[in-house]
């Protein structure tokens, strides 16, 4: 099952560090994919989630996140590229640009990715991926 770095977190939510460019390559480099939150201001990009917190470059984007486009700017230039991303604000789910489901906690699909930010807990269903804020919990607890 693939685990996703929510945000960057990798022992639990962390708001002073979630979303940050530093957070994110650290989880990188520990072995996971990220979820992060992306803004497209002005023809620049930031990250964070209640607001556009870090300014980053294009080039920061790589193939292992799952980019959460927070205004439509951002969807209106992703669209055009070749990495995953993905708007959802209330919906229980949605569909990436890669055509993965992305669902809200306790939504269960085939093959989708749930975000579970909590402690690992046994789902039956056959999911391909968990987004949490304990990543290395989950993949000790699927080992």
């Amino acid at each position: 099952m693939l685990i996703i770095a929510h945000r960057g977190n990798l022992e639990g939510p962390e708001a002073s560090q979630e979303n940050s460019p530093k957070q994110i390559e650290k989880a990188i480099e520990k072995g996971f994919e990220t979820e992060i939150d992306v803004w497209l201001i002005d023809d620049k990009w930031y990250l964070g989630h209640d607001s556009p917190t870090y300014e980053i470059n294009e080039e920061f984007f790589t193939t292992q996140m799952w980019l959460h486009c927070k205004n439509i700017e951002a969807v209106e230039h992703l669209e055009k590229t070749e990495l995953n991303w993905f708007w959802h604000s209330d919906d229980k789910m949605t569909l990436t640009s890669k055509g993965n489901i992305w669902t809200y906690s306790g939504v269960y699909i085939k093959n989708g990715v749930v975000v579970e930010c909590g402690k690992p807990f046994e789902i039956k269903e056959d999911i391909l991926g968990v987004c949490t804020d304990y990543p290395f919990e989950w993949r000790n607890f699927r080992s």
